[in-house]
């Protein structure tokens, strides 16, 4: 009987060192990124499309408006919210991509990160992107 309990002690310990806890920011703190694509097209203002996470926060611009809220990493899906955006008068593609981003953010997007590159994919939408800092 020693035996067993001894046995399933340390199978007990060996199996708790294998599992890992999810991330509150799986990497992702103090991190910033350049948008390269929104649902597979370049953005419309490239120089102003980035996506940056700090002190449990995220914040993103394709251009107009800002977007931003808490956020954290809950297995392979970033939870964003609830966000906030400004409320300057956009039209045209760059609304467009920018309801996108605020759509595919809401909606818990699955993390697809290789290296210096990120894909987000949630809610029929897609945003790729490439590590700028961090």
């Amino acid at each position: 009987m020693r035996s067993i309990l001894a046995f399933l002690a340390v199978s007990a310990s060996l199996l708790a060192g294998c599992a890992t806890a999810p991330s509150g920011s799986a990497g992702l703190a103090g991190t910033a990124w350049t948008i390269l694509r929104v649902d597979g097209a370049a953005p419309v203002a490239p120089e102003k499309a980035t996506l940056k996470f700090e002190d449990g926060r995220l914040s993103a611009s394709v251009g107009c408006n800002g977007i931003g809220g808490d956020y954290r990493v809950d297995g392979q899906r970033l939870v964003a919210g609830p966000l906030m955006a400004t409320r300057m008068f956009c039209e045209g593609p760059v609304w467009q991509q920018e309801e996108a981003v605020n759509a595919l953010l809401s909606a818990a997007p699955e993390i697809e990160r290789r290296g210096r590159t990120m894909r987000l994919v949630s809610g029929g939408h897609a945003l790729d992107l490439e590590l700028t800092t961090g």
